[in-house]
């Protein structure tokens, strides 16, 4: 047994790791079937994009939602990197059916609050009272472990920061970090040969 080789490999960590860290960091619980998606999808969108499996309303609100989760300010927004669609696309694929359940029915819920005091939808209010609504339904799942508002939280920070616009242009991903050293001593980066 080689123990240097066992210790080198323990201090790899796996895409799926490196996704829960980051959650994690995010203050964000990922469930398995939102794990699974990430893993696999990301879509192109941004604005003008159509959705599949919510309906047009739907998209709309889950858009203007996402916009105030993250809005644009000198970085880009969630719809500029293509939020809404990213949801979309986690909805119909990967949420079990449990959990869409859950999904439709918040969106239900805030649509009919929206309608009842502005008779319009969440998408057509001002931003403002988007915020206001948002604030209502965030102090109403703080006690709860698993909420709508939980699942949109989760699924706007996992859209936004694994899509391609955020990882190049916002956080910077450097695939190859540090500068290139050619002929360095083992010693100085831990007596590990990566190149094994």
């Amino acid at each position: 047994m080689n123990f240097s080789n066992d210790a080198a490999a323990a201090r790899l960590i796996s895409r799926r790791e490196a996704i829960q860290r980051a959650a994690l960091l995010l203050g964000v619980t990922i469930s398995p079937s939102i794990l699974a998606g990430v893993l696999q999808a990301q879509p192109a969108g941004g604005k003008g994009a159509k959705p599949t499996f919510l309906s047009t309303a739907q998209f709309d609100a889950v858009g203007a939602m996402a916009e105030r989760i993250i809005p644009r300010t000198d970085t880009p927004g969630a719809i500029d990197v293509g939020v809404p669609a990213f949801i979309d696309l986690m909805y119909g694929r990967y949420l079990a059916a449990d959990e869409q359940r859950m999904f439709a029915a918040g969106l239900a819920e805030i649509d009919a609050k929206c309608r009842a005091t502005t008779k319009g939808g969440f998408s057509q209010m001002e931003p403002a009272m988007q915020d206001s609504v948002l604030k209502g339904v965030a102090d109403a799942s703080k006690d709860k472990e698993k909420s709508f508002f939980h699942q949109l939280r989760e699924l706007t920070l996992l859209g936004y920061f694994t899509s391609e616009p955020v990882g190049k242009n916002v956080t910077h991903y450097d695939p190859i970090p540090g500068p290139f050293q050619a002929c360095i001593p083992l010693a100085s980066v831990g007596n590990v040969a990566w190149t094994r």
